[in-house]
């Protein structure tokens, strides 16, 4: 029986990369509703957003910034993500999602310093010495943070799982830092990108896994924003169950997938492909979409870790090509 990993364990073992992983939940700007159902088309206009240095977040949390913040370090890569989008560089990052070609590339990432202590526990004394305005985080990842920031900085604890919430959080950067209008155009193609994406949808079954071993998880499309995508692109037959529970390679089996794609999270001296691993199981060779060569490893920083608009640009361009 292969246990799937929780969305907490999923953040550990990619941490463990000196990575970030799963974020959290921004002001979507579309009735869940509308937006949840996979028929639903996805509505390209674009609300005006204006700047402002007061805000609540779709979670409840308030921000209040007395000036524009210039110096933004970012504690997970949805941050690096939105700052890409709204052409800012952050002054510190504890993500590896920069060095992406579609980001900075590795030499422009080399000229962002990464904070240290892993992403786990970055160390605060780090983060400060930066003597940053804003310093962003994963909720329940960063939040505990908050109480050695309080006073000296402003942290905004994010919590993302769905491409809806990524897109309000990157509305309320852009607000908060007077980037309206590249808020606005990087929504605008987003949105445009995954209306073309859906109009063309797949007939084929599809699923995203991810993990080290054989101790992998399938990310659901009620938790992850890259999954989220799917039911408007493809037949994406997995769904959260609400409660921890375990599975097996026998039920994926089941669903008939015809196209697999595979997040690999290696940490410690682990290496290897999760595909490879799992080429040691022999129900593995039995999926149709191994047995017909159609399992794509991708790249786990964009995929599981970017979760920002850009980064679900990259991931629908992929799955598309792959879909067709």
């Amino acid at each position: 029986m292969l246990r799937p990993l929780s969305r907490s364990v999923r953040n550990r073992l990619a941490a463990a990369l000196a990575c970030v992983v799963l974020a959290g939940c921004g002001a979507s700007t579309e009735p869940a509703s509308e937006e949840g159902a996979a028929g639903a088309g996805t509505d390209v206009t674009v609300e005006p957003i204006e700047a402002t240095r007061e805000l609540t977040d779709a979670n409840g949390v308030k921000i209040s910034l007395p000036k524009e913040p210039r110096r933004i370090v970012c504690l997970f890569a949805m941050c690096d993500d939105i700052l890409t989008e709204l052409g800012i560089v952050p002054t510190a990052t504890n993500s590896a999602l920069l060095a992406h070609e579609d980001f900075l590339g590795k030499e422009g990432a080399r000229q962002v310093e990464i904070i240290p202590g892993g992403f786990i526990a970055p160390e605060v004394e780090a983060i400060l010495s930066h003597e940053p305005d804003l310093v962003i985080g994963l909720e329940d990842t960063h939040g505990k943070l908050a109480p050695a920031l309080k006073g000296a900085t402003t942290f905004w604890p994010m919590q993302p799982e769905t491409w809806q919430d990524s897109v309000g959080y990157l509305r309320d950067v852009a607000a908060l830092t007077g980037r309206t209008a590249e808020g606005e155009k990087a929504e605008k193609a987003f949105r445009t990108k995954l209306a073309a994406a859906e109009r063309a949808k797949s007939d084929r079954t599809a699923l995203i896994i991810y993990g080290s071993d054989e101790n992998f998880g399938v990310a659901t499309p009620e938790g992850d924003a890259a999954a989220s995508l799917f039911p408007k692109i493809a037949d994406y037959p997995w769904k959260s169950r609400g409660v921890e529970g375990s599975y097996s390679l026998e039920e994926i089996l089941a669903k008939d997938v015809d196209v697999l794609f595979v997040e690999t999270m290696s940490f410690g001296d682990a290496d290897g492909k999760l595909s490879e691993k799992l080429a040691k199981n022999p129900l593995w060779g039995k999926i149709p979409a191994v047995r017909n060569g159609d399992v794509h490893e991708v790249n786990s920083e964009v995929w599981a870790k970017g979760r920002g608009t850009r980064s679900l640009g990259i991931v629908l361009d992929e799955a598309t090509a792959a879909l067709r």
